[in-house]
């Protein structure tokens, strides 16, 4: 697995583009890859119609360091890293079939070194602040990141007004980027939300409305909508990729709990058991509910769970996981738990897939031996676990069916709707 790594994180390395280049004008004619000739843009209309068709995509990213403690190489190399294991859990099945194509390939466009170079803290003015809120309150100024003050530390004249400089809302709808990535240190100085993402809502024809709502893990109410989505990932220089997979799965889970696309909220709230309190009457929607810090559930058998909930005991016979989330594993027994040896009835691998006789689910017995290949692919935080489990979500050539028996969307170009 570490040659893979390896390899991905060669094929991740860009080449980066001319500051003063529209990288849209080299897009692909072929319209299965995203962007393309005729797409650009997040929030495009051409992504709902051609939703089906695409085999890849290729989101240009864009990376700001703001972390005065870091090396610019070191935190390049960060980055470059999670790109290539998110490639790989991006690989449907590919715990499995070692030909599953990589579906979501980002190209990393530019990498900004935005530190302040006269400061020993991550408290350099370039790095927007709202300095009247204090600690322990988000300070970072989102909405900043749009406005034409910071325009020039992205470094893209405005090919009709050369004397100024294209803002972020710019860059994205034109097509210069579809996300941000950010890294900041983990002191007072500056904190960040993990991930947030402002985002259209769409209603049960996959129709685009004129509401939007917050769809990530936190909201700046100062940052305004723009037209088009563009989600914000924060990264911390002092973890590994594992963290970042990390912010970016509490990204979907937000993306679903906003309901801001109506058909990948009703299936991804079931694989990922966020619907507890409807789907098996429980006083709580989510093991999220749960008490940090400690043991919270047992498994005396493989289909029985028992949990403790604000101090009562909920005992669950017949208990069956479909595919946890970004905190729960199958068989987590607290928040983050990656150790456990104990096996439970899951059928994470054939969720709406039904391969044993009569088309009914296969449950097997599930331990966390499933994501020993991926400890070293993203060894801290969930990141072992992120990228069995987003290999899992359906993606491209996915075999679940949705409720009327029809193959299942890919979820993955949800993202940039």
């Amino acid at each position: 697995m570490r040659w893979l790594l390896c390899l991905l994180t060669l094929l991740a390395f860009p080449t980066l583009l001319n500051a003063q280049e529209n990288p849209a004008k080299n897009d692909p004619k072929d319209t299965a890859l995203w962007p393309n000739a005729k797409s650009h843009a997040n929030s495009d209309d051409w992504l709902v119609k051609n939703h089906d068709r695409i085999r890849q995509m290729r989101p240009r990213l864009l990376v700001l360091n703001f972390s005065n403690q870091n090396t610019n190489e070191q935190l390049q190399h960060l980055a470059n890293s999670l790109v290539a294991a998110l490639a790989e859990s991006s690989r449907y099945h590919g715990f499995k079939d070692p030909k599953a194509p990589v579906f979501l390939q980002y190209q990393v466009v530019k990498y900004l070194d935005l530190r302040d170079p006269g400061a020993t803290k991550n408290n350099g003015v370039r790095a927007p602040i709202k300095r009247t809120v204090k600690a322990p309150e988000i300070n970072f100024d989102y909405g900043a990141l749009f406005s034409q003050d910071f325009a020039p530390n992205y470094g893209y004249r405005d090919p009709k007004s050369p004397e100024r400089y294209l803002r972020l809302d710019e860059l994205v709808d034109q097509g210069y980027i579809h996300e941000l990535w950010m890294f900041t240190a983990p002191t007072d100085d500056v904190r960040t939300f993990e991930c947030i993402e402002l985002k259209s809502v769409y209603d049960a024809q996959f129709r685009r409305t004129k509401e939007v709502r917050e769809a990530g893990n936190g909201a700046d109410p100062d940052r305004k909508w723009t037209g088009r989505s563009l989600r914000i990932n924060q990264l911390n220089p002092d973890r590994g990729i594992g963290c970042g997979m990390e912010n970016l799965a509490h990204c979907l889970e937000g993306m679903a709990n906003s309901d801001v696309i109506p058909y990948y909220t009703r299936y991804f709230r079931e694989f990922a058991g966020l619907d507890l309190d409807t789907r098996l009457k429980l006083p709580f929607k989510s093991f999220y509910d749960l008490e940090y810090g400690k043991a919270v559930v047992s498994y005396p058998t493989p289909d029985t769970a028992v949990v403790q909930w604000q101090g009562k005991t909920v005992r669950l016979e017949g208990y069956r996981v479909n595919g946890g989330n970004a905190h729960w594993l199958p068989n987590g027994r607290q928040h983050y738990d990656l150790r456990n040896d104990q096996p439970v009835k899951c059928c994470i691998e054939d969720w709406r897939i039904g391969s044993d006789p009569g088309g009914a689910v296969r449950y097997e017995l599930w331990t966390n031996k499933k994501i020993e290949a991926y400890r070293k692919v993203a060894p801290d935080c969930m990141g072992p676990w992120l990228v069995y489990w987003r290999q899992n979500l359906p993606g491209l050539h996915n075999l679940q069916k949705d409720d009327s028996g029809r193959p299942m969307k890919n979820w993955l170009p949800f993202l940039f709707y």
